[in-house]
């Protein structure tokens, strides 16, 4: 019974974690689209966004490789399951897909909160692998175990730059509504929707991966684009 429980647990865990990174990754390009067009002279952000899109791949990869080796695909999930997807639906208003990327470069404002939903989900990202990380399921997996190990090394990274940004140009930081909604979202999927998911024993797998088709080419730094 322990070891199905495991099993169970480090599944979901697995498939809500590649959805994450896959549609961190996604999302990211519409990031860097408006960051390019609306500071083209901010190489230094520019470049960390990059990266952050270039870990989000790489963490990605990691978990398709994790599933790939168990001959299993992820269980398939929708957005429900994306704490940034729920995050810009409440503060925006609308899917990350349906995010009017021209309305965030005209906007001051608007850049400014996408800058604070990006820092907090990340934060909220590290605290997460932390507690991962000392779980004692998790660790009973060392190919997983090894995965958030390289998580939790990328992960200041991605919060950093957005703070930055906001703090240089004079931006206030998130307040206490903002930080709540961060919490009722991460609350909300850990003691509602993964213990209901935890009992759907029909829930469907993907029957194919979510980067099918897509290019991915590694940015080019801006340093060596220069050169």
């Amino acid at each position: 019974m322990k070891a199905w429980f495991a099993r169970r647990y480090l599944d979901l865990l697995g498939s809500i974690y590649i959805y994450n990174e896959h549609r961190g990754y996604t999302a990211l390009d519409r990031v860097l689209e408006a960051v390019k067009a609306k500071h083209p002279e901010a190489t230094e952000l520019i470049a960390a966004v990059e990266k952050h899109r270039a870990d989000e791949r790489k963490h990605y990869t990691m978990f398709k490789r994790w599933f790939q080796l168990q001959g299993k695909m992820p269980i398939a999930l929708d957005r429900t399951f994306g704490h940034i997807d729920r995050f810009i639906e409440i503060t925006f208003g609308t899917t990350i897909d349906s995010l009017d990327t021209d309305a965030i470069i005209a906007s001051d404002d608007l850049f400014e909160r996408l800058c604070r939903v990006i820092s907090l989900t990340e934060k909220r990202g590290l605290k997460q692998v932390e507690i991962l990380l000392d779980h004692p399921i998790v660790k009973q997996d060392k190919a997983l175990h090894r995965i958030f190990k390289v998580v939790h090394i990328d992960e200041p990274d991605h919060f950093l730059p957005y703070d930055k940004w906001l703090a240089e140009n004079a931006r206030r930081m998130p307040n206490a509504w903002e930080r709540w909604i961060d919490r009722m979202i991460h609350s909300e999927l850990l003691f509602i929707k993964l213990p209901l998911l935890f009992l759907w024993f029909g829930a469907p797998r993907r029957t194919d991966w979510r980067d099918a088709g897509e290019s991915n080419p590694k940015p080019v730094p801006r340093s060596a684009a220069a050169a």
